[in-house]
């Protein structure tokens, strides 16, 4: 045979870890909600703020607007009435600075060239704001000021129109808005940043925390992987729900898991024994008879005497191994959980014809029977039969001629007892606990070691029980408990048909005067 190659290695998965890992992806998530949070909160902030404090500005160009353009004045009477004096220190020229003024006033035409003021000439400011508004018309008739850009600076202008044509030029600087407006930007983005890190740092911490139970599942499943079907998934202090209820679903599955496999493996160890010990008890027989079939082809056996004793050898071999091959079938019956064929059955009936047949092939044997009356069970009767041609085979082949037995019927809490009890030597507690194992025999004696595993697996398909009690010089006692009413098979598939009931055994297996199993194939082990 050649050797089978062997499969690849199973590697220990690699822990992920960056942003492919379920820890980094939840945290790339909560912080770019975070950080779509606040730039949505700064953004909504900041434009609330310009737009009330341009408000304001606006209010007071308008306000200053309407009472100019209400007041049905003319420039010159303006000057005459000295109403535009605050203006002077504004429009003196040499008060021009580099700092651009809060609040710009200009007078202008109708062609939008810049006028005179209370005597002096147009700053190079005011120039610059007429430049900037060029034609004023629109912007009186515009409710709402505009925005311009003087000498580089920020406006809010509005006009207005004197009843001599002059249009007046009103402005405000809104740089100081822009400033404040920058600044909370600035201030909100850093907040945010902070925000970030740390909600960054905390979910991390956090995630690590509430994943760990899965880890701990991914270590368990590489420990079972690599052979330790014993390794569970330990319970975290804190469990979350959703994780702790798929923590107890995979402990169920693993032990579910390992029982097949335990399951599996004592399977297959006592197949392989049992294929083992059937060639070996199989090859016995085949062995002595090929032996004397060789004898006989070379001429050897001349003597009648020997011929015909050759011939009794090769047929008592030929009927051992008939019976051998009988065991192993109903064995393999049994394994299949056969229907039974089920129908009421006295018992103590069966017990005394048992014990009748008993007392025929052994007369010297003391038997004793406590089986009066009429006990009945649901049972299969050629299965029962069985059973007590086994214990008895037992009895005449592993007791003395003389040593006593007896029999027995119970009924006890809905259950029947059938007990079979002989005086004979008994069995250590070593050989009692291996009794019912295929093929073995206590000391290596007769038989073939199936005829309790027979009775067992009987019995299992009944749904009751088989116990032993002995000692060394205490004799054996067989007890089989069988419920009346056998519990119905759930394993069964829904929805099909019952199946075919296959008896324990045939009519042709039956062998002696105690029916099936009686001094026949069932009785020859004890174990």
């Amino acid at each position: 045979m050649r050797p089978s190659r062997p499969g690849p290695r199973w590697r220990r998965p690699r822990r992920a870890r960056g942003v492919h890992s379920l820890r980094g992806r939840l945290t790339l998530a909560n912080v770019a909600l975070l950080a779509v949070g606040v730039v949505a909160a700064t953004a909504v902030s900041v434009l609330g703020m310009r737009y009330y404090l341009l408000d304001q500005i606006d209010a007071e160009l308008t306000a200053n607007r309407d009472r100019l353009g209400g007041s049905s004045l003319t420039l010159r009477q303006i000057d005459s009435l000295s109403v535009l004096k605050f203006l002077a220190a504004r429009t003196d020229p040499g008060q021009e600075t580099r700092d651009a003024p809060e609040t710009l006033f200009a007078a202008v035409d109708g062609d939008g060239s810049t006028v005179a003021v209370l005597g002096f000439d147009p700053t190079p400011t005011q120039e610059d704001l007429a430049g900037a508004v060029g034609d004023p018309g629109p912007l009186v008739r515009d409710p709402d000021p505009r925005d311009v850009t003087v000498r580089g600076a920020a406006y809010r202008v509005t006009a207005t129109r004197l009843a001599d044509g002059t249009y007046i030029l009103l402005g405000a600087s809104t740089e100081a808005v822009h400033e404040g407006v920058g600044k909370a930007v600035r201030t909100n983005l850093a907040i945010g940043t902070l925000l970030l890190v740390g909600l960054g740092c905390l979910t991390m911490v956090s995630v690590r925390r509430r994943m760990r139970p899965l880890e701990d599942m991914v270590e368990t499943s590489s420990a079972i992987a690599e052979g330790d079907l014993a390794r569970r998934v330990p319970s975290s202090r804190n469990p979350i729900q959703e994780v702790e209820q798929l923590r107890l679903a995979l402990n169920s599955m693993l032990q579910q898991v390992e029982t097949a496999y335990r399951t599996r493996e004592r399977s297959a160890a006592q197949l392989r024994r049992f294929v083992a010990d059937a060639s070996h008890e199989l090859r016995t027989p085949l062995a002595a008879i090929r032996g004397y079939l060789q004898l006989y082809d070379r001429g050897m056996l001349r003597d009648p005497a020997q011929r015909r004793r050759a011939q009794e050898r090769m047929l008592a071999e030929s009927d051992r191994m008939a019976r051998l091959v009988d065991e192993l079938l109903v064995l393999a019956r049994l394994d299949q959980r056969p229907e039974l064929r089920l129908r009421d059955v006295d018992v103590c009936r069966l017990v005394r014809d048992a014990a009748q047949d008993l007392r025929v092939q052994q007369p010297e044997r003391p038997v004793g029977v406590d089986a009066d009356g009429s006990v009945t069970v649901r049972a299969d009767e050629s299965g029962l039969r069985q059973v007590l041609g086994n214990l008895l085979g037992n009895v005449r082949t592993h007791t003395p001629g003389d040593a006593p037995v007896r029999l027995s019927v119970t009924e006890e809490d809905g259950a029947v007892r059938l007990c079979v009890e002989d005086r004979g030597p008994g069995l250590a507690a070593d050989d009692a606990a291996r009794v019912f194992d295929r093929f073995f025999r206590a000391g290596g004696g007769a038989g073939s070691g199936l005829g309790l595993a027979i009775v067992q697996g009987v019995v299992d398909a009944h749904g009751g029980e088989v116990a032993v009690r002995t000692a060394p010089g205490e004799g054996l006692a067989v007890t089989v408990t069988l419920p009346r009413r056998p519990a119905p098979d759930d394993t069964a598939p829904q929805g099909r048909p019952a199946p075919v009931p296959v008896p324990l055994r045939g009519a042709e297996d039956a062998g002696g005067p105690s029916g099936p199993g009686g001094g026949g194939p069932g009785g020859d082990g004890r174990g």
